[in-house]
């Protein structure tokens, strides 16, 4: 698979990456047998990058990945993030940096995290506190590269003096398109990748999306407004239309809004999760479909301003 560079500091990703977030927590039941195999399976077809968190499962998330990469440690990049409080609230403090990332070494089982993000921003601890407790990591060896997830562009650029970040992590998908467009001046500006988290909207652009009914309580669906019962509708229109256009390049949904990401800058690199090892291979497949600007231009044309509602409820 293509190899992109993300920042200037020399991380290289897959095209496509993985998310590990519904291994753990968020989607419903999970297999840890299933979910290993479904990450192993995504190594074999090309896929290097592989992104975790210490709130996915409070660490069980970081320990399944860990288990899973062992045998190829040597052969992929993991990425984890810092920064929330079993509440969702956020906490950066120093100290608490400290015992997480520690935390998480152990976890994954590794000498050395490939890519250390702050998951959230915290209004009580400047960015420039974060970043330098963060930069300790990479002078100690136990970091190798730096990133903000969820953050804007002068948060981005005041981390950026104190230490250089080499990738932001920010939701970006068809049915989101504009939480990170703002941001592309800056990274460029910067020479800073970008990896989007959420790229099938968390669901509604795999092919398989269900109304709100069919996922247990605690989904996280259950909170994303594209699945309102007044929005859901004119939502799965949207879907109808790009599925439309998806078959007629050969293709699957999923994968064409997975390519339609790759081709809109080339140090973008998307991160589908999933625990289904079909799936997996469906989604890597999309790092070999071409779009061309009208195919480009027709998919503006379906969803000019993404999922109706917005993310959030």
């Amino acid at each position: 698979m293509e190899q992109r560079t993300l920042g200037t500091q020399g991380l290289t990703a897959s095209a496509i990456g993985y998310g590990a977030m519904g291994t753990a927590v968020g989607y419903g039941p999970s297999d840890d047998t299933q979910s290993i195999t479904a990450i192993r399976r995504a190594h074999e077809l090309g896929v290097t990058h592989f992104d975790t968190a210490e709130m996915y499962g409070w660490g069980e998330g970081e320990k399944l990945l860990g288990n899973a990469l062992a045998p190829i440690r040597n052969e992929v990049t993991i990425a984890t993030k810092f920064g929330f409080t079993p509440a969702f609230g956020s906490d950066s403090r120093p100290d608490h940096i400290r015992e997480v990332v520690d935390n998480s070494l152990r976890n994954l089982n590794t000498d050395v995290i490939d890519v250390l993000y702050q998951h959230v921003p915290d209004p009580n601890v400047p960015i420039e506190d974060v970043v330098g407790v963060m930069k300790e990591f990479v002078d100690a060896g136990k970091v190798k590269y730096l990133g903000l997830s969820n953050t804007g562009g002068d948060a981005l650029r005041r981390a950026h003096a104190v230490h250089p970040i080499s990738v932001v992590q920010n939701e970006c998908s068809l049915f989101a398109p504009h939480d990170t467009a703002g941001l592309f001046p800056v990274l460029e500006e910067l020479g800073i990748g970008l990896v989007a988290y959420s790229p099938l909207a968390r669901g509604f652009l795999s092919g398989a999306v269900k109304s709100r009914d069919h996922y247990t309580a605690d989904d996280f669906r259950q909170r994303l407004a594209w699945w309102k019962p007044e929005n859901f509708d004119a939502n799965l229109a949207i879907v109808g239309k790009l599925a439309e256009l998806a078959e007629s390049k050969g293709a699957t949904l999923s994968q064409l809004s997975l390519a339609c990401l790759l081709a809109q800058k080339d140090y973008i690199v998307p991160i589908p999760g999933s625990r289904n090892p079909d799936r997996v291979a469906q989604n890597t497949a999309a790092a070999d479909l071409v779009l061309t600007p009208d195919d480009l231009a027709a998919i503006a044309e379906i969803a000019p301003d993404g999922g109706i509602g917005g993310r959030l409820s």
